[in-house]
């Protein structure tokens, strides 16, 4: 069993401090599971909103929950509306009788209903599948082939795993999408969603999805919208300055999770992994998000000029500009183009992520780090 520490003292902390806390992600990222952890500490109770008899009680939530004391945790609760102007009222109740822990894969109801009914009431937290940090040592491999589910990640072998995420997949396009209140064709989206996947560490360019696709430049811009609001896609931005050059505008664009991309690449394998023409894109995209979850930077974005120049990361953490390369190379060195983005961003410190074991410094603000040493 992976107990997810980090996140229960995250939980436990929120739940100290606000009257709501929401635990949002993905499906089948391990929501459910967590909260059950947490939940043994307690005597708390417990409402799962996709049981159909559960949510016909929770039509009227005021009568269900201003009687209860303590932890009360409410799964799924996206799929009832009702329920948020309640949860408003008994959270501002004087001394707090309850705390409630909602969980949610993020919807458009859900967003808008934290932000309007709760706001100042609620802190968000969110989860992703496993990361390096919670895993032991030496499964790297395995975890940027599989991906972070748990369901993926701890398949009996890699054929199981495929299964299971070609699965995820189906169910996500057939179900989840409309469940979430995305109404979007299944079948067009699962077309884009594969398409997609060739822009991977790449930058952005609606206008020739839309055409590839035959629908709308409006219509493509809603299908990444939705992909970026359930947590399979990021969108990272790119950096701003008046440097004088022509800096890049467009966003870049990373499966956060690098198992579902493999998937929708078909790659079953680490020999077909290895071999395919999307390894250092692969590889670039997984060590961001290990870098990403274990920073928690304050602001992140990409760095790139028009004439070549540019960094996969550009991070502000605690006051300090941090820039990071991510090589698939035994040895990185560095090149021209880290030399002018340091200067035009004036970084602090810039990182070199690769999969070897071994950090050294290159220069006196220029440090090659292996991927493990963000295992926090």
């Amino acid at each position: 069993m992976i107990t997810r520490e980090r996140y229960q003292l995250r939980l436990k902390k929120a739940l100290g401090r606000n009257p709501v806390v929401a635990l949002l992600g993905p499906r089948q990222c391990g929501k459910t599971t967590l909260a059950r952890q947490l939940m043994a500490a307690h005597d708390p109770q417990y409402f799962d909103l996709e049981d159909p008899v559960v949510a016909q009680t929770m039509e009227n939530p005021m009568t269900v929950l201003q009687s209860l004391r303590g932890l009360v945790v409410i799964d799924e609760a996206q799929r009832q509306p009702s329920l948020f102007p309640v949860l408003r009222v008994l959270a501002d109740r004087e001394g707090q009788p309850a705390t409630f822990l909602l969980l949610g894969s993020a919807s458009p109801e859900l967003s808008r209903q934290a932000s309007e009914s709760l706001a100042g009431r609620i802190e968000i937290i969110e989860l992703r599948g496993f990361d390096l940090g919670e895993l032991p040592v030496g499964v790297q491999d395995t975890l940027w082939l599989r991906g972070g589910f748990p369901r993926a990640f701890l398949a009996n072998n890699n054929e199981d795993s495929v299964a299971w995420r070609k699965n995820f997949i189906r169910t996500f396009l057939e179900r989840d999408l409309a469940a979430l209140g995305f109404g979007l064709s299944p079948a067009l989206m699962g077309r884009f969603w594969i398409m997609l996947s060739h822009y991977h560490g790449q930058l952005w360019n609606g206008s020739e999805m839309a055409s590839s696709l035959g629908v709308a430049p409006n219509t493509a811009r809603a299908y990444l919208d939705a992909l970026e609001q359930t947590f399979m896609i990021r969108r990272l931005l790119p950096w701003h300055a008046n440097l004088g050059k022509r800096l890049v505008k467009t966003p870049k664009i990373y499966f956060r999770d690098s198992g579902i991309f493999h998937a929708l690449c078909g790659i079953h394998s680490a020999s077909d992994l290895f071999t395919h023409p999307k390894l250092g894109a692969s590889w670039e995209g997984f060590a961001c998000e290990e870098v990403l979850q274990a920073l928690q930077p304050d602001q992140a974005w990409f760095y790139a000029v028009h004439s070549g120049s540019e960094l996969d990361l550009l991070m502000e953490v605690k006051g300090r500009r941090i820039g990071v390369e991510c090589k698939r190379a035994d040895a990185p060195r560095i090149t021209r183009s880290m030399r002018i983005a340091m200067n035009d961003t004036a970084l602090d410190e810039c990182w070199i992520v690769y999969p070897g074991t071994r950090g050294y410094s290159l220069d006196s603000h220029i440090r090659v780090r292996p991927i493990s040493d963000f295992r926090m």
